[in-house]
């Protein structure tokens, strides 16, 4: 699988076919080995004799001084650590300095992580990849690399943090110690899915100076806003089972002020390295936010360690969710839920990993009798809400006795006074495994607020249910289907999908024929759905004909777990002299243009001619009738028209023609030659230009995704970027900052 992102090649990256993309360095032959993950090849090293041996990549990849950058490997190595580097070259390809992660702590034969970032230094022009097996006694000794990477630095998608502040890839600036402890990085052997690139490598490690607390917190301080909810959490390394390791999220003021620290401790089940997750919302008059981990009692001499550190705002569990996440999702502890009558009790589940069906943890309700109690959540703002539906949504799972349940929805005015309820009839909860159940209530006149209620009647004693995944929100369409004339693009939305499924979705001409939709990753066939709603603009939907939208979800049997069908809609084309030129992968490009004229097409084909001697009609050897060729000719009429039109033809990608109905012509997807774009004639400040472009009908591309931010947000710009001019210098146009292509 290609690393997105990778300056590396397919093959110099998972070291299959072949080892064309190493060579030597030091001390050692190489050849391919096999048992990798990306692929079954690995690059084996065999030292020559006793000392370091280094293999590096063939090719040097373009780099500029000042700019961060990262590689990362998978190693194995039963006899000596490894390390991995970064070797920055000159434009004469002489050796500048080499970037060197530090060593593993240990030989390790299982498969663990070895990575390194730095600043290319002044004078750099390009980098290697360098790996190293670290002094072998003599010669003979294996070391095993594969899943190597280099290119810009793999961040979190929305961290607030930046990419050293989350993975210490580089050094520990940006961390502090804050109580009974020393700092220092390390690389421990631990071993990530093969397709993780957001952690592993280097990690904090904390050492206890005596007995007692422990901690560590960033020194970056991202802007926080009050009100809004967020985030933290980082991967812990306790140094026993039995350790309370913890994260922390503090709130300050303008005049660093602490307000608020919210902190969720780490249940380990053991000694491997656990992602801890923590949430709240930010007070009145907060200006930043800041992470923190640490030990509680612990003893001298421990050592507790951090990776990948996040701070981001807080995902919802369900689009337009109100429930907050810490009281949805359970990673902190039952926050805001309480036992208003009975006997039952409320616990998160440990340790970490149990069961859930969001994060790492679940709530438990355990009653001791069979009788009922009623569980209730916080009271949630869900605004002006009279007369408008909602639907609450949570799984549960009985792992002990049985359950009979009644769901409510209650209703508040806004100073919180109960107006009234929306409640189901008493159903048994179903078992075994994890169900998703839902309610749904109309809220009364003057409703602000709402909240959550179950009376959970035990049938035995000693019942216990499981609770995860809660949501409420308000009721909206699953399937929704709009147009959009101005871009020619139809917008369908799709929500209260099943997370973990995946789908296909089609759209249907007026004749019946059926045709894949395009999404980032290329046309939606058995797409993995990551969120439960999903929003497709289609940018490829004929223009003046009617046409719907038909989808299929399947679970991880390939079973059919849900269909939607759209309604129908038809999108307006205008004015009959435009048609549209669009870049299916970069509709940010497309363009409305004025025809001059349409492609006279033809339709070519190869013959060879053999006239016969004596004979009036030859014989005549042909080939297959070829696709569509002709030009299309259109206007620009204005510099920023023109320099569009550059824009869209420059990659040379598969374009999509589109004209009116009543012009005669079909869609068809073009490979476009040559243009030639003379003046109008007239004044030379003329700024129409005429462009004549020979167009060669293609096939529908089907790989080609939608160009996506993919979750990016001024966010990830902030702490990408310390000032306006690093993101002048590093980017081109405003496209590329949406989408993170900064300059080669």
């Amino acid at each position: 699988m290609a690393i997105p992102g990778n300056f590396l090649s397919a093959t110099t990256e998972s070291v299959d076919p072949n080892t064309s993309g190493w060579t030597t360095k030091l001390n050692c032959t190489i050849s391919k080995g096999t048992g990798g993950r990306n692929g079954d090849g690995t690059l084996r090293l065999s030292s020559s004799a006793a000392g370091e041996a280094q293999a590096r990549t063939v090719s040097s990849y373009p780099v500029t001084p000042g700019t961060e950058y990262e590689a990362f490997a998978d190693a194995s190595g039963a006899t000596v650590p490894d390390r991995i580097g970064i070797q920055w070259l000159t434009s004469a390809s002489v050796e500048i300095s080499i970037s060197w992660s530090l060593t593993t702590l240990t030989a390790s034969s299982t498969w663990h992580r070895i990575a390194v970032a730095d600043l290319a230094p002044a004078g750099a022009a390009s980098a290697r990849v360098v790996v190293s097996a670290m002094t072998p006694a003599g010669s003979g000794v294996i070391n095993h690399f594969e899943n190597v990477y280099f290119g810009l630095p793999q961040r979190t998608t929305g961290n607030l943090l930046a990419f050293n502040t989350e993975q210490m890839e580089r050094d520990l600036s940006a961390w502090a110690v804050e109580a009974n402890c020393s700092i220092a990085r390390q690389t421990p052997m631990v071993q990530f899915p093969v397709n993780f690139y957001l952690g592993g490598g280097h990690m904090l490690a904390a050492t206890v100076t005596a007995g007692g607390n422990a901690s560590v917190r960033t020194t970056e301080k991202p802007s926080a806003t009050a009100g809004v909810e967020y985030l933290g959490y980082a991967y812990l390394n306790p140094p026993t089972a039995g350790s309370t390791c913890w994260v922390e999220l503090r709130f300050y003021d303008a005049s660093d002020v602490q307000l608020q620290a919210t902190r969720a401790n780490l249940s380990a089940p053991g000694t491997g390295v656990y992602r801890q997750k923590v949430s709240d919302t930010a007070p009145a008059n907060t200006a930043y936010v800041v992470l923190a981990a640490g030990i509680t009692a612990g003893t001298a001499a421990q050592v507790f360690r951090v990776d990948a550190a996040v701070i981001m705002p807080a995902p919802k569990l369900r689009e337009g969710s109100v429930v907050p996440y810490a009281d949805g999702s359970f990673e902190r502890d039952t926050a805001g839920w309480s036992v208003t009558s009975g006997v039952a009790t409320l616990a998160r589940l440990t340790p970490w990993g149990t069961d859930a069906l969001e994060g790492s943890y679940a709530m438990t309700v355990t009653s001791s009798t069979a009788t009922a109690s009623v569980i209730r959540s916080a009271v949630f703002p869900i605004g002006a809400a009279a007369g408008l539906s909602f639907t609450s949504e949570y799984g549960m799972k009985v792992t002990a006795g049985a359950w009979t349940l009644v769901r409510t929805i209650r209703w508040y005015d806004a100073a919180g006074t109960f107006l009234s309820a929306a409640s189901t009839s008493a159903a048994a909860v179903p078992s075994p495994n994890w169900w998703i159940l839902t309610t749904q209530g109309t809220a009364p006149a003057n409703t602000a607020k709402a909240a959550i209620e179950w009376t959970l009647t035990a049938t035995s004693a000693s019942s216990v249910l499981r609770v995860d995944k809660v949501a409420l929100w308000q009721s909206m369409p699953v399937t929704e289907i709009s147009t959009n004339n101005a871009g020619a693009y139809v917008t369908l939305t799709l929500r209260e999908l099943t997370v973990d499924s995946t789908i296909t979705v089609w759209r249907l001409d007026s004749d019946g024929a059926r045709t894949l939709v395009r999404g980032v990753n290329g046309l939606l066939d058995a797409e993995p759905v990551l969120t439960d709603v999903l929003v497709i603009e289609d940018y490829e939907a004929p223009l003046g004909r009617p046409v719907s939208y038909y989808a299929e979800a399947k679970d991880a049997s390939n079973v059919v777990i849900a269909t939607r069908a759209s309604g129908t809609v038809t999108l307006d084309p205008g004015d009959v002299q435009y048609g549209w030129l669009k870049d299916p992968g970069n509709p940010l490009r497309n363009m409305h243009v004025m025809i001059e004229k349409a492609p006279d097409w033809q339709l070519p084909i190869s013959q060879t001619v053999h006239r016969v001697r004596g004979a009036s009609t030859p014989i005549v050897l042909s080939d297959v009738r070829g696709s569509l060729e002709g030009d299309l000719t259109v206007f620009t009429q204005t510099d920023d028209e023109r320099i569009s039109m550059r824009r869209l033809l420059a990659p040379g990608s598969i374009l999509l023609w589109q004209a009116a109905p009543g012009m005669g012509e079909e869609d068809v997807y073009v490979s476009v030659g040559a243009a030639a774009l003379p003046r109008g004639g007239g004044v030379a400040s003329d700024p129409w230009r005429t462009w004549t472009l020979p167009l060669v009908q293609v096939a529908l591309p089907v790989a080609v995704g939608v160009a996506s931010s993919a979750g990016r947000t001024g966010y990830d710009v902030l702490a990408e970027n310390s000032t306006g001019l690093d993101v002048l210098t590093r980017y081109a146009t405003g496209e590329d900052l949406l989408f993170g292509r900064r300059r080669a």
